[in-house]
C-alpha cells in the first residue's frame, strides 16, 4: 500500500513558450526575386529551424494553442476526498488554457476496479497507479501504451532523476517500455524529532549510522526511550516494519540487490535480507530505546507513535515515517520550529544516499492528440504546483522550484529527491500483494510480537512467493 496517506508520496518552460515563425529572407529583388536569388540556408539554419518545428509540434503546445479545445480525458484514480479536491485544483489551469476538460474519477476501489476496466475493454484513457506494481503486471498484458513513444526521451532525462525513469521502466508483451510516468511522491527515508527540545537538550542530527546508535543510547542513559515506533494499522498492521527494513537494505546491499529482492528473485532468507532485519532489531528488540518497550510496537499505531514525541518534556524523541506523517501531529505544533526531520543516514558509505520514496505513476491506455497533450503536461512540475504549494507532496520532476515549497521541511525534503544517489520505490509496493501486502506484513509482525524467530518469520514471508 501507498503508505499510506489516508489511503494507503526550472520554471515549466513549455507552458510559457514563445516562438517566432521562421521566414526565408528574399533577396534584393524582393517579391520577385526567384529561388535562386535567395540566400542558401546553412545547416545550422535548418537545425534551427527542425528543432522550431519539433517544439511547436509537441501535442502540449497544440494544446496550449487551442487545437484540442472541446475534447475531453478521461482519467482514473486512486484520489478521493481531499485528494481528489487537491488533484483537480492542480488541473484547473490548464483545463482553461486548453479547452481540454480532464475528467477524472476517484475510487477507494482503484486497485481492483482497473483490473477490470482494462480486461473488459474500458480502460480510460490515463490511469494514476499508486502501486507500481499494479501497472508492470497489466504492462505484461501488452495494453499499456509505451511513452517512449510518445514522449521525448531526452526531455524526461533532463527533467527526472535516472531512477524515476529507471523504476518506470516496465516489460511488455514486445519487451521493455516506458509504462508511465511520475507525478507525484512521498519521501520515506525521514526521521522525524522535536526540533526545539532537541536542540535544547544539546543533541545534534547524527550524520552516519554510528553516530545515531550512540546518540540512541546517549539518550536511554538521559533516561528517555530514543524511539517512537507503531506499527498497528488494522489489517494492515506491520507496514511501518517493511518501510524499515527496505531503507536498509538500501544501505547494506546494492539498488541491483534491491531490485531482486522486490522480484522475487533474492529471497527473504538470503544473507542480505536477514542482515538488514539484524539491524533493524538492534533498536527495535532493545527495550531501552523503544517507547513503551519492543513488546508496545504491534499495538501502537502508526498514527499515535509519534505523539510522545511532542510532551513536554519529550518522551522520545524520533520516529521513522514518510513526509504524510506530519498530518497525524498535533495541530499546535509548527513545522521547522517545533519539529524537524533529519535524512536516516548511511550505514555503508559504498552505497551512497539512497533515498525510499512512495508515489504515483501515470500510465496511458488511449492514444489520442489530446491524450498526448494531457500525459505530457503530467511530466512538469507545473501540473503539480498547487498541491506543492499547498503542502505534503513532493514533485519529482527537477522544473519544480524550490521556492513553490512553502516550509523549509519541503524544500530540503525536495532537494533530498532530486541529489539522491539512488532512489527505489517502496518495496513491499512493489511485490505481489499476497507477499507484499500478506506474508512481508505478517511475517515482520510475528517476529516483533515474539511469536517468531527471525529464521521462521523470513522463512514465512518467503512462503507468500508460493502462493
Amino acid at each position: 500500500m501507498n503508505k499510506k496517506t489516508g489511503r494507503k508520496l526550472s520554471t515549466l518552460a513549455v507552458l510559457g513558450l514563445s516562438f517566432s515563425m521562421l521566414v526565408t529572407a528574399c533577396g534584393s529583388g524582393g517579391n520577385n526575386a526567384s529561388p535562386s536569388q535567395a540566400p542558401a540556408a546553412t545547416s545550422g539554419d535548418q537545425a534551427k529551424a527542425t528543432a522550431t518545428a519539433s517544439v511547436a509540434d509537441t501535442p502540449l503546445q497544440k494544446a496550449m494553442n487551442g487545437e484540442y479545445k472541446g475534447t475531453k480525458v478521461t482519467m482514473f484514480g486512486p484520489f478521493v476526498d481531499a485528494d481528489q479536491v487537491k488533484f483537480e485544483t492542480s488541473i484547473k489551469d490548464f483545463e482553461e488554457k486548453t479547452g481540454i476538460d480532464i475528467q477524472y474519477e476517484g475510487s477507494k476501489e482503484f486497485e481492483a476496479t482497473i483490473n477490470v476496466r482494462v480486461d473488459g475493454g474500458n480502460a480510460p484513457d490515463i490511469a494514476d497507479f499508486p502501486q507500481p506494481g499494479l501497472l508492470a503486471a497489466i504492462a505484461k498484458t501488452g495494453k499499456v501504451i509505451d511513452l517512449n513513444t510518445v514522449l521525448d526521451p531526452e526531455k524526461l532525462k533532463s527533467n527526472y532523476n535516472k531512477s524515476w525513469l529507471d523504476m518506470a521502466t516496465m516489460d511488455s508483451g514486445s519487451g521493455k517500455i516506458m509504462a508511465g510516468i511520475w507525478n507525484r511522491s512521498n519521501v520515506k527515508s525521514l526521521v522525524w524529532y522535536p526540533k526545539k527540545q532537541f536542540e535544547e537538550a544539546g543533541y545534534q542530527v547524527p550524520q552516519t549510522w554510528d553516530e545515531m546508535m550512540a546518540l540512541t543510547e546517549q539518550i536511554a542513559k538521559d533516561g528517555d526511550p530514543a524511539w517512537a515506533i507503531g506499527i498497528e494499522s488494522g489489517a494492515a498492521t506491520g507496514w511501518p516494519a517493511t518501510d524499515w527494513v527496505e531503507n536498509i537494505m538500501l544501505r547494506t546491499t546494492t539498488p541491483e540487490n534491491y531490485d531482486k529482492w522486490v522480484k522475487g528473485e533474492l529471497p527473504f532468507t538470503s544473507p542480505e535480507v536477514k542482515n538488514a532485519v539484524e539491524i533493524m532489531s538492534k533498536i527495535w528488540m532493545n527495550k531501552d530505546y523503544v517507547y513503551g518497550g519492543t513488546k508496545s510496537i504491534v499495538t501502537t499505531a502508526f498514527g499515535d507513535a509519534p505523539k510522545p514525541m511532542f510532551e513536554n518534556p519529550p518522551k522520545a524523541w524520533f520516529n521513522l515515517m514518510g513526509n504524510f506523517i506530519t498530518s497525524f501531529f498535533p495541530e499546535n505544533v509548527k513545522v521547522d520550529q517545533d519539529y524537524d526531520w533529519f535524512y536516516l543516514p548511511p550505514i555503508d558509505e559504498q552505497y551512497g544516499k539512497p533515498v525510499l520514496v512512495a508515489g504515483d505513476i501515470y500510465a496511458m491506455f488511449n492514444d489520442r492528440p489530446e491524450v498526448r497533450a494531457v500525459i505530457e503536461f503530467f511530466t512538469t512540475g507545473e501540473s503539480i504546483k498547487s498541491w506543492v504549494q499547498s503542502g505534503g507532496v513532493i514533485a519529482p520532476m527537477n522544473d519544480a522550484p524550490l521556492d513553490w515549497y512553502q516550509s523549509e521541511s519541503d524544500r530540503r525534503m525536495a532537494k533530498l529527491v532530486q541529489d539522491a544517489s539512488t532512489l527505489r520505490f517502496d518495496g513491499s509496493d512493489l511485490m505481489p500483494g499476497k507477499v507484499g501486502a500478506g506474508s512481508f506484513w505478517k511475517g515482520m509482525t510475528d517476529y516483533v510480537s515474539g511469536t517468531a524467530t527471525l529464521e521462521q518469520a523470513l522463512e514465512q514471508i518467503q512462503k507468500g512467493w508460493n502462493n
